[in-house]
């Protein structure tokens, strides 16, 4: 097939010159009319979605999900019906299956009018987020769960206002990586991009560190330093657990946000600051508030556009891709894999400490690991007890049983409990569905 749009293979309908308009796009583009039917698409949605197939004719979501069904149908928020509805432009972070996998994607659908005003199509435009894998793999975000998607789509709206973020969450969520996304998609994403912990900052250290100060201006300068706003020109200053600042130095953080000029120690010529804020917090600013220990002005100024992030205990479903990507950074070049057993047992932790202690607990699992399987007994989670019930032929401290058998007992289980079909449990369990075959051809239970 052609990469270029050929009308005798559309609906005549469609005129040429839309058609022209579409191809000369750089994005992935395509023509939808109102009951999710692609009628027309680019050269560039082919090279990504088409994989070969033919597109017009097909369902936008049996390309882009896989699904049966419109995505709106499936829990997800489907752009399109969401602009028949509204008659406007819509925009949703969705997960789409591309020719480099699965991948986070904006989509943006714009109602297109004739001449009368009438909408006759749906143009939708997909942008990939690439921000994760530009520089730094160490800063990739994982996950393709509802609840981290959904804090994606909020990182990548932000991302292109200069408004200040709130990152919220548990400690060890990955706040610092979630700033460094927003970063990443913003228009700053060329300048710096300055982080400053503020657990623990005296007074003069944070004066210090944030504005620098003249040669001489106190006991011990002898040079003058950059302060970090100098530093951050254009770039964006990420203020890590701002809720610890005390309340004498709110007030110096406050001036610089509202005024938006500073001054080194010891100088008197004031300097203008030009960078966007994010901070971030595992406090509750509103109770601290009400409590007067953080003030109000200041609560207000930095949380202009707050993001919660979820726990890893809510997006437990990306456990699997994460402990990967984990185990492939702690151990580069090396094959590691979990156990069935093995994910299970991580898969029924609380995680108190969130992917931090994730990391954590595979990092020991490695020292403690003389083969490429990591197993039940490989794990140490006695320090942080989960509370949940634990599933049946797995908890350790059942009984001393050989792991095959175990494996047996618990694919057994798995495939008597599972809700969904063959390929999502083999997904699930983190192994093929070949593999999975052969692993239940030596149990008494099929997959339902």
């Amino acid at each position: 097939m052609n990469a270029k749009i050929s009308s005798k293979a559309l609906q005549p309908k469609v005129p040429s010159d839309l058609l022209n308009l579409l191809d000369s796009f750089p994005e992935p583009k395509i023509l939808l009319d109102g009951q999710y039917r692609i009628i027309a698409a680019n050269s560039a949605y082919r090279r990504e979605f088409g994989a070969g197939q033919k597109i017009e004719g097909q369902f936008c979501y049996q390309l882009s999900h896989h699904y049966d069904k419109p995505c709106d149908q499936a829990g997800e928020n489907c752009p399109l019906r969401a602009s028949m509805e509204s008659g406007e432009t819509c925009r949703v972070l969705h997960v789409h299956h591309t020719s480099a996998g699965r991948e986070h994607v904006e989509v943006e659908v714009v109602p297109v009018k004739n001449a009368a005003g009438t909408t006759t199509y749906y143009m939708e435009t997909m942008h990939t987020l690439l921000h994760a894998r530009r520089d730094n793999r160490n800063r990739e975000m994982v996950g393709y769960s509802r609840p981290f998607n959904r804090m994606l789509e909020l990182a990548r709206r932000v991302a292109a206002h200069g408004s200040s973020v709130l990152l919220l969450g548990e400690s060890g969520t990955g706040k610092e990586l979630v700033a460094h996304a927003i970063h990443d998609m913003s228009t700053r994403a060329s300048a710096p991009f300055v982080a400053l912990e503020c657990a623990g900052l005296t007074e003069t250290l944070f004066e210090s560190e944030m504005f620098g100060h003249e040669k001489g201006a106190f006991t011990g300068a002898v040079g003058s330093k950059v302060g970090l706003v100098e530093a951050v020109r254009g770039g964006t200053l990420f203020l890590d657990e701002v809720g610890d600042i005390p309340l004498s130095l709110q007030v110096k953080l406050l001036r610089l946000m509202e005024a938006g000029t500073y001054r080194r120690i010891g100088g008197v010529e004031p300097l203008s600051a030009d960078f966007r804020l994010i901070a971030a917090t595992h406090r509750d600013l509103a109770e601290m508030v009400r409590n007067g220990t953080f003030r109000q002005d200041l609560y207000f100024r930095i949380n202009v556009f707050p993001i919660q992030l979820p726990p890893l205990r809510e997006r437990i479903e990306d456990l699997p891709m994460l402990a990967e990507r984990l185990l492939s950074r702690l151990e580069p070049g090396r094959k590691i894999s979990l156990s069935a057993e093995a994910l299970s047992m991580l898969t029924h932790h609380d995680f108190p400490g969130n992917v931090r202690e994730l990391r954590n607990i595979l990092e020991r699992a490695l020292i403690m690991l003389d083969g490429n399987t990591i197993q039940p007994q490989h794990l140490d989670l006695d320090t942080m007890k989960s509370g949940k019930k634990e599933v049946p032929g797995t908890s350790p401290i059942e009984e001393i049983a050989p792991l095959a058998s175990l494996e047996k007992r618990y694919l057994a289980w798995a495939a008597e409990h599972f809700q969904g079909d063959r390929k999502a449990l083999a997904e699930r369990l983190g192994i093929s569905e070949r593999t999975l075959y052969r692993k239940l051809s030596n149990t008494d239970s099929g997959v339902p």
